[in-house]
């Protein structure tokens, strides 16, 4: 395998006719930039996880993923699941092409400009960023990892609804309206138990993030590279404020909303999530139990960057 080839897998936004078109324009970019590359399109966001592992153990050293959060969420699984002498040659990158790009936006990549993106990949440009980790099931042996976020509630369940709204209507505005009519027919707080550094929290709240990166904007501050978690916890908050935080996460001054609670930590231990949702970087995440923990590893894959 030549070193300078790229594996490259292509995931199809759901919802879109003309796929095709869309691959077309990158594969064009990519021959204008020389690229050598091999690509395989995936069946659905989680045989990305399979193809991940299988071009790694074929000798790629440089894999990218046209997607999103979800498909990056897959591919880093798929990624870790490989022998650590094998994977630390392996350096991933993404174009995307995702319903939520929250991961690439945060470097700087943007959607449709598949030329300055290709332009940067080409350059190799490898930064060591952080991991999160899900510790889970019997002694909490079991990992599940993720690059943006983990969210436990309210947050979780919209995301879902807007996935599969999104399946249905196609739109973008449109799954953001069904989801939000439907978010009013449900539950808005959870009962739950965690504990972040020394506070032990044991009461109802609607959403708790932990983000290595932006979370959606509910944790702004955190960097992928510092080693450290960034958490919001949401309390319940009447209708007038849930429409006062909305409004403030979209002006990035999330934080400063008097139901948010902002911590920094290496370690957020989940007792008990009570019947609430939980999602790891945009993905439902179906096997976490009722007890999990969410730990971070330094600087522990290569990310190409701009």
């Amino acid at each position: 395998m030549e070193p300078t080839r790229w594996g490259i897998i292509y995931c199809p936004k759901e919802g879109i006719r003309h796929i095709h078109k869309q691959w077309d324009e990158i594969r064009q970019c990519l021959t204008e930039q020389g690229v050598l590359y091999d690509f395989v399109q995936s069946e659905g966001s989680e045989s990305v996880e399979r193809l991940t592992g299988m071009l790694v153990a074929n000798g790629y050293k440089t894999i990218i993923i046209v997607g999103g959060d979800s498909a990056l969420y897959r591919a880093l699984n798929g990624l870790l699941a490989q022998d650590e002498n094998v994977r630390k040659d392996v350096a991933l990158g993404v174009i995307p092409n995702g319903w939520g790009n929250d991961f690439a936006h945060f470097w700087g990549f943007e959607e449709g400009h598949h030329k300055q993106t290709i332009i940067s990949l080409v350059k190799r440009r490898v930064r060591r960023v952080d991991v999160g980790c899900c510790h889970y099931g019997e002694g909490l042996q079991n990992k599940r990892y993720f690059l943006n976020c983990v969210n436990v509630g309210l947050v979780a369940k919209m995301m879902m609804i807007k996935h599969k709204t999104r399946r249905f209507w196609g739109l973008t505005v449109m799954s953001h309206v069904a989801s939000i009519i439907l978010l009013l027919f449900q539950r808005m707080e959870q009962k739950m138990h965690l504990k972040v550094n020394t506070d032990d929290i044991n009461r109802s709240l609607m959403t708790v993030c932990v983000g290595s990166a932006k979370g959606y904007g509910q944790t702004p501050s955190a960097v992928p590279y510092n080693g450290l978690l960034d958490v919001s916890v949401v309390s319940h908050s009447g209708l007038t404020q849930m429409a006062e935080a909305i409004y403030m996460l979209l002006r990035g001054s999330f934080l400063n909303h008097k139901a948010v609670r902002s911590y920094r930590t290496r370690e957020v231990m989940i007792y008990d999530r009570g019947k609430a949702k939980v999602s790891l970087d945009g993905t439902e995440w179906r096997d976490a139990g009722d007890v999990f923990k969410i730990t971070i590893q330094q600087e522990w894959i290569n990310f190409i960057i701009p």
